[in-house]
């Protein structure tokens, strides 16, 4: 079952999610993010950190609003994480607000949490397990079955509180009854419809940020509800479940010493972190308490909707929990409450040291010092990397100091191939940068270039004057070396670097080509010239003989000869 899903749209590979899984469940391929079903422990982390808002989980709200519309009787298990999440006077309000919206009864999962709780302290008194593990948590439940399975026959054979709850609430009910757990974990999505060890037990999943739109969406404000009971009794201490070490807590209460030392550890990170020790056998006798949320499922990744503080979460669930065993437990088979852990462990192909040599070549990294191991592209080191590429998780454009030597090597080539010289001169009237054209100018190499200022080589009266204009200066004519060459200057203000971008275009030869023409047209005009005047004396001779004045003639002539030199400095100032 696909859990957490990704927005083509909307993923701009920036590589967040695969920085922040820390068991990179999530494959690039043609720059879109892909969550890799069978390798993801779907604790939401990314969903959390993405700055695009690419991240989708499934939801199950169109489900459960059909159960209500047919009639079908709905019972709610809603998470003790709930007195934390939600705002309310009092927790009956809630009770209220979810029996408008259709359901038939409103009931805490923390009774679920009794039962295991009673598990657990069977397991302790007993002592047959070298290191007990929890298994409330379903990510941390993938994450040793998938990547430790070593550690699964250390694993407590319970089933969540969740699956307990919902298996006797259809105790009480009838299988016919639909059973929706309501709270701040996406994982349990996975839980409920992906494991087949215990289906049935759930109908559906919701969480709090569905529950919150629901409400608005029907009109139904929490603070205008009656405050009606739970349908369950006073699950007690059982209600910590959802802060870091109350799985703990509820197992010691009113309990003997037993030998197990108890702990709690969350976090993903912390989680691995204790797998190692196990796997070491650096631990021995250990209660442990594991939650893949920081502080446990208090503030889930699903509750992130209301921005509270884990502190304040905390705080507001303690208060309304009485620190007691809970009494009067309903009665669950041993196969009611068992859930068998085992070994899923995931096998990735891995390359030879020669694929990765070849991997990290490609990428321009022929020694360890190339290997800068940046982690931009979400992989602590380059080598992780060219595994992840050889098994397709990866591609090689990932690598951002190579993608970017990439592009300015690329900038380079075509700066370097133009005829033209350019320049970037900063407010400050120092030489930023300059192609190879503008060094040839300069008379010097670049590193040299970059360390002087520009008033050293030309006169720098327009450039001054962009700088302080802002204005633009284009295609003005100007003289450089000494007037060697004649060039077209263009000046350009970059305001995100306060600096200007100055291009020559070395037109001497289009200059002096023109200078010829222009000689040929004047030596033309020259014989036209001759030739008027010998016409003239022609015209003269003929004028006495005709009667006409030769100053008549004389005229037309002398237009003549003006129109052409007309013609000729019309088309140069063109």
């Amino acid at each position: 079952m696909k859990v957490i899903d990704f927005k083509d749209a909307k993923c701009r590979h920036c590589y967040k999610c695969v920085r922040h899984c820390a068991v990179k469940a999530i494959t690039v391929r043609d720059e879109q993010a892909r969550i890799m079903v069978d390798h993801c422990i779907n604790c939401g982390r990314c969903l959390e950190v993405c700055p695009q808002n690419a991240k989708t989980f499934a939801s199950d709200l169109d489900r459960v609003k059909g159960f209500l519309r047919q009639g079908v009787k709905t019972v709610v298990s809603i998470a003790p994480s709930y007195a934390g999440v939600l705002d309310f006077e009092t927790p009956g309000q809630v009770v209220d607000a979810l029996e408008r919206l259709g359901f038939a009864e409103v009931r805490e999962t923390a009774e679920g949490a009794a039962l295991v709780t009673n598990e657990y302290k069977k397991l302790v008194r007993q002592g047959g397990m070298t290191n007990i593990i929890t298994t409330c948590c379903p990510s941390v439940n993938d994450l040793i079955e998938k990547y430790y399975p070593d550690c699964a026959k250390l694993m407590a054979p319970v089933v969540s509180p969740m699956i307990a709850h919902g298996r006797y609430i259809k105790k009480i009910y009838g299988p016919e009854v639909k059973v929706v757990f309501l709270g701040p974990c996406i994982a349990k999505k996975q839980e409920a419809a992906g494991d087949e060890r215990v289906a049935g037990a759930i109908d559906g999943i919701l969480t709090f940020e569905e529950l919150a739109d629901w409400l608005k969406e029907a009109g139904i404000d929490i603070h205008t509800c009656k405050d009606k009971p739970m349908g369950n009794p006073d699950p007690a201490i059982n209600r910590l479940y959802p802060v870091s070490g109350g799985v703990v807590q509820s197992v010691i209460t009113e309990e003997e010493a037993d030998g197990y030392h108890k702990v709690f550890v969350d976090g993903l990170e912390n989680c691995m972190e204790m797998l190692e020790c196990l796997r070491k056998g650096e631990l021995d006798h250990c209660f442990i308490e594991a939650n893949v949320c920081e502080g446990g499922c208090a503030k889930g990744p699903a509750s992130a909707h209301w921005n509270t503080s884990y502190v304040k979460t905390k705080v507001k669930i303690e208060k309304g929990v009485s620190y007691k065993a809970a009494r009067n437990l309903p009665d669950m088979s041993g196969a009611e409450m068992a859930k068998k852990f085992g070994e899923r462990s995931i096998s990735d192909p891995m390359p030879s040291e020669e694929q990765i040599t070849r991997i990290l070549r490609s990428t321009g990294k022929y020694s360890p010092a190339d290997e800068l191991n940046c982690g931009a592209c979400g992989y602590s080191t380059c080598r992780e990397k060219a595994v992840a590429v050889f098994q397709g998780k990866a591609e090689l454009s990932m690598c951002m100091p190579y993608a970017l030597t990439k592009a300015e090597s690329m900038s380079n080539v075509v700066l370097d191939a133009t005829p033209n010289m350019i320049f970037v001169i900063g407010n400050d009237m120092k030489i930023l940068d300059c192609n190879r054209k503008g060094q040839d100018l300069l008379g010097v190499g670049r590193e040299e270039a970059v360390q002087r200022y520009i008033f050293e080589f030309i006169e720098t009266g327009d450039i001054e004057g962009a700088l302080l204009t802002r204005e633009s200066v284009l295609n003005k004519k100007v003289k450089l070396e000494n007037g060697r060459i004649t060039a077209e200057e263009s000046i350009v203000y970059i305001e995100n670097l306060d600096a200007v971008l100055v291009m020559f275009r070395d037109v001497t030869r289009e200059e002096k080509m023109k200078e010829q023409h222009y000689n040929l047209k004047v030596e033309t005009v020259e014989m036209a010239q001759k030739v008027i005047e010998k016409q003239m004396m022609v015209a003269q001779e003929i004028a006495g003989l005709l009667g006409e004045t030769t100053a008549e003639t004389k005229v037309t002539l002398t237009k003549l000869r003006d129109s052409i030199l007309n013609e000729e400095d019309q088309a140069y100032e063109c």
